[in-house]
């Protein structure tokens, strides 16, 4: 039983800043937060910059940034590189205690030159430390030998202040990665010389690629930017970081911060390696703009719609806002509709088509000429419908014309006049984007385009 549980709870975070947010850190980031909300306890955020050549400001920024947009707050937020004295205090201390000794040796980046290093003198035990996920862990320290603890008396390592930091902060749980579990061993004999209590322990499996080979870039995007860019909302990556590696022990999928919050506990965790599938996250995303109301959907998209369609002679916000069911029904990010609308997906919208006689007939056999009564009658029934009607009233006013002739004979060169395209959303789709007088012109143009050709 750890001596914390009687103690407020305190998990924290300590990102190194640098490089990018990693979705791995975004996701221990996530379950550090739910652990330390689900039980009322205290959240720390806390950037380990001690690293002066790699550590850069636009890293921190970047970690910080994308971390408050996923909705993971922090209760108090410290800088190593803030908290020098600190060390050194505790450096001083074990050295005068003799638990730790200044070695002078040979510098690693300066052959011949002499540095003072410190070193922790290690006692040679086996080191047992129960983990939440894992549980009994040993280690013979043995093989570590008398570890390097700083570079000298103001220049602290990882090892010596990630453990003087958890103690004066009070953290009671290290909720992290298991590749850190082989730094444990190291930490408990610092944890022990400077006479602080040792926290729970968790570590957490990591994230690997669908050949179970560790994540990384050439299996996708692994940046958490990355996913903001291509449109993926925080709430389907917050939901589908959270079962990456974690099960609930139901078939529950869909979860709200504030749900995971609620039910989130390490003993839902499990051992083995979570495999990140980017369909999975794609699914998340579907679902989550499925919820979105138009006006939402709308300000999701429209920084996304590229020059090339706004700048169509029909282009108008009101006809991309009747395009907002279709688009949603298409898109899973925002990428997605990036590509559709380079593709000319949408162009019928905003843009009359250049009509082609051959393509506008429904059957191969057929000439166009067959086709022009029919799209004439069509052009009758569509100059009495209303501007504004929606899309019920147009299939209504066509459908049993449709009917009596043959659907595929009218509807087909119906859409297709439209559109311009084999492939396209149905006739009264596009009548109800476009409006009936825009569908009456299109359908005439078609219809002087086949009698010229004729």
């Amino acid at each position: 039983m750890s001596i914390f549980q009687s103690k407020p709870l305190i998990t924290r975070m300590a990102p190194s800043p640098t490089g990018h947010l990693h979705i791995g850190t975004a996701r221990t980031a996530l379950f550090n937060f739910l652990y330390a909300k689900r039980h009322g306890g205290t959240f720390i955020m806390r950037t380990e910059d001690t690293d002066k050549e790699r550590s850069k400001p636009e890293y921190e920024e970047e970690i910080l940034r994308g971390l408050a947009w996923l909705g993971i707050t922090w209760d108090a937020f410290y800088r190593q590189s803030e908290r020098t004295d600190v060390y050194r205090g505790y450096l001083e201390k074990i050295i005068k205690s003799g638990k730790a000794y200044v070695s002078k040796e040979e510098s690693k980046s300066k052959p011949g030159e002499q540095v003072e290093v410190v070193r922790l003198k290690n006692p040679n035990t086996t080191i047992t430390f129960t983990d939440e996920i894992r549980g009994e862990i040993s280690f013979d320290t043995t093989e570590l030998g008398d570890f390097v603890i700083a570079r000298s008396i103001d220049d602290a390592l990882y090892h010596f202040t990630v453990v003087v930091d958890d103690h004066e902060m009070n953290v009671t749980h290290v909720i992290r990665g298991e590749d850190h579990i082989s730094n444990t061993p190291r930490q408990i004999l610092i944890q022990e010389a400077i006479g602080a209590e040792r926290p729970v322990y968790a570590h957490l499996p990591l994230i690997l690629a669908p050949d179970r080979s560790k994540l990384s870039k050439r299996h996708g995007a692994v940046m958490l930017d990355e996913y903001v860019a291509q449109g993926f909302t925080k709430e389907a990556i917050i939901n589908y970081l959270a079962l990456l590696g974690w099960n609930p022990g139901t078939d529950q999928e869909l979860y709200s911060l504030d749900d995971l919050i609620r039910v989130f506990d390490t003993s839902g965790i499990q051992k083995s390696g979570a495999i990140f599938n980017i369909d999975k996250l794609k699914w998340f995303n579907k679902e989550y703009l499925s919820r979105l109301t138009d006006d939402e959907f709308y300000t999701y998209i429209q920084d996304s719609i590229p020059e090339s369609v706004r700048e169509l002679p029909q282009y108008a916000e009101s006809r991309l806002l009747k395009l907002i069911p279709l688009m949603r029904e298409r898109t899973t990010t925002r990428a997605d509709l990036e590509h559709d609308c380079r593709a000319g997906e949408y162009d019928f919208a905003f843009s009359a088509p250049q009509p082609n006689p051959e393509l506008i007939k429904w059957k191969k056999d057929a000439t166009p000429r067959e086709t022009l009564p029919r799209l004439q009658k069509l052009a009758e029934l569509i100059a009495t419908i209303p501007e504004d009607a929606d899309t019920a009233v147009i299939k209504d006013s066509l459908w049993k014309y449709a009917e009596e002739v043959g659907k595929g004979e009218a509807l087909w060169p119906l859409r297709v006049s439209l559109s311009g395209k084999e492939q396209s959303p149905d006739p009264f789709t596009i009548i109800n984007v476009i409006g009936s007088p825009e569908a009456y012109k299109r359908i005439i143009t078609a219809c002087d385009t086949i009698l010229r050709a004729s």
